[in-house]
């Protein structure tokens, strides 16, 4: 679940350099999301952005305090545009197999002998390439990352090994519920809709390197592309070694021509999904429904708000569930938000035996939502905590990257972090009653349950209709 939240700052606009257009820059700060001392909130360091002639967005941010430098480029192609579950996953990972002519041993060797790092994968909205590298090492390690970008060897025999662990792995996450319990969730709750894409050992067998070609040569356009810098080096410098190495990256007419996205429908009854580990000790479950895109305007208030039932240690369904019943180690809660799309989930384990108090107290701990609500004293506590937690998550070169990344993909601004704690500090008792009603889905929930499904069946068919499954079987959905 994509699932990233990224920051920056907001500046001044200076003159495009060296022919390029679209740039915005501000001028230098610190090297991680900081509180001003003068204003006393968060600010984003400053950074540039910059788009080539070919529709190809650089985003650089110069960070000078250590001589490293971390590279995340960035494709608008993920899960959602498989035509087989699986493909856009495969597709990037299969280009650190050899690329630009040299075989997958050879830039393996040539990476390593830097003392470097690349990596590529992708998530539900976007494709994700990653480098680490020292700022002496950036024209060795750009041009590595160029050419695993535009000029993938996809080696046939190389892809048959990927693929032949991708499906080892598959089978072998099913033996852990809580490794998989989110896919059968999804799946459940977006039904068709490409968000409920979930690779499996019979997809994955169908993918050949064809394919692979294809969803590159579909996806990977400039201008669906973003590129984004943060580290120890020369804006001026930078934009140039990049120039010379993607302007010349040309779109094809095949590229990306994206589909309407199927809507997503509420759920129109409590249901529920047992999925049977016959040899289980324990039952994992998910209660939920859906929840908000990344960009709706209430995500952080949203945050503060299911802190305070499930995203701390001291939250309502952790003390209910693990400090005070002892049914759990642990209990949480949370929105993930895509694009298009989103979902809110409760999660946690128990005992079989306890299968039947663990659910119905997290329920019941649930519904204090509307019952109770939020008192001045809780909400105050949750402000501070999301405030006091909020910087750290964007400390390294990597975090700012990857905020950068997510910026371009999801289309937020600065102003997420830069407004932060405005928006955190005016939250009100009132504002979250309405943020209550709004976006918790209330009824018509949505469980998984997986565990030993003789002991359980009974238990589930209280929350609703019953859908069965072996988690042996393949795939995530109800057969």
């Amino acid at each position: 679940m994509s699932r990233r939240v990224s920051l920056k700052a907001v500046a001044l606009t200076i003159a495009a350099i060296m022919g390029l257009a679209g740039c915005q820059s501000t001028p230098e700060s610190a090297a991680s999301v900081v509180v001003s001392q003068d204003t006393g909130k968060f600010v984003l360091p400053s950074y540039e952005t910059v788009t080539l002639d070919n529709g190809l967005t650089l985003m650089l941010m110069p960070q000078r305090e250590v001589p490293l430098i971390n590279v995340q480029a960035v494709v608008k192609a993920g899960s959602i545009d498989d035509s087989i579950a699986g493909t856009a996953e495969l597709t990037a990972q299969a280009a650190l197999l050899g690329a630009g002519g040299k075989s997958k041993q050879q830039l393996e060797q040539q990476v390593d002998a830097l003392g470097a790092s690349i990596n590529a994968d992708a998530g539900e909205d976007g494709s994700y390439f990653t480098a680490d590298f020292m700022a002496k090492d950036a024209d060795v390690m750009l041009g590595v990352l160029a050419d695993v970008l535009l000029r993938p060897n996809y080696d046939a025999a190389e892809y048959d090994k990927l693929k032949q662990r991708t499906i080892a792995q598959l089978s072998q996450a099913k033996e852990s519920p809580k490794s998989v319990i989110a896919r059968y969730f999804a799946k459940q709750l977006f039904g068709d809709n490409p968000y409920g894409n979930a690779a499996d050992s019979s997809s994955v067998a169908n993918i050949d390197v064809d394919q692979l070609k294809a969803f590159h040569l579909q996806n990977y356009q400039p201008n669906n592309t973003a590129i984004a810098v943060v580290g120890d080096f020369d804006v001026a410098q930078m934009k140039q070694k990049l120039t010379q190495l993607f302007g010349q990256w040309q779109g094809d007419a095949l590229g990306a021509s994206a589909a309407p996205m199927k809507p997503v429908f509420a759920p129109a009854k409590n249901r529920v999904l047992l999925v049977d580990k016959s040899d289980a000790i324990e039952t994992t479950f998910l209660i939920g429904g859906l929840g908000v895109k990344r960009s709706n305007p209430d995500l952080v208030e949203l945050n503060v708000v299911n802190t305070i039932l499930g995203g701390r240690f001291t939250s309502w369904l952790n003390d209910e569930l693990r400090v005070n019943s002892g049914l759990t180690y642990g209990a949480r809660s949370g929105f993930i938000s895509y694009k298009e799309a989103g979902l809110f989930q409760i999660s946690t384990f128990t005992k079989v035996s306890t299968t039947e108090q663990a659910v119905d107290l997290a329920l019941k701990t649930y519904h204090r939502l509307w019952e109770q609500g939020i008192d001045a004293a809780t909400l105050a506590s949750a402000k501070a905590y999301v405030k006091g937690q909020f910087p750290p998550k964007y400390e390294t070169s990597g975090d700012l990257a990857g905020l950068l990344s997510d910026m371009y993909l999801y289309g937020f601004d600065a102003s997420y972090i830069n407004d932060f704690q405005k928006r955190v500090d005016g939250l009100t008792v009132a504002d979250t009653q309405r943020l209550i009603n709004q976006y918790f889905p209330k009824d018509k929930l949505q469980f998984v349950l997986i565990g030993n499904a003789a002991e359980i069946a009974p238990i589930a068919a209280k929350y609703g209709e019953v859908t069965k499954v072996d988690i042996k079987d393949i795939g995530f959905d109800a057969k």
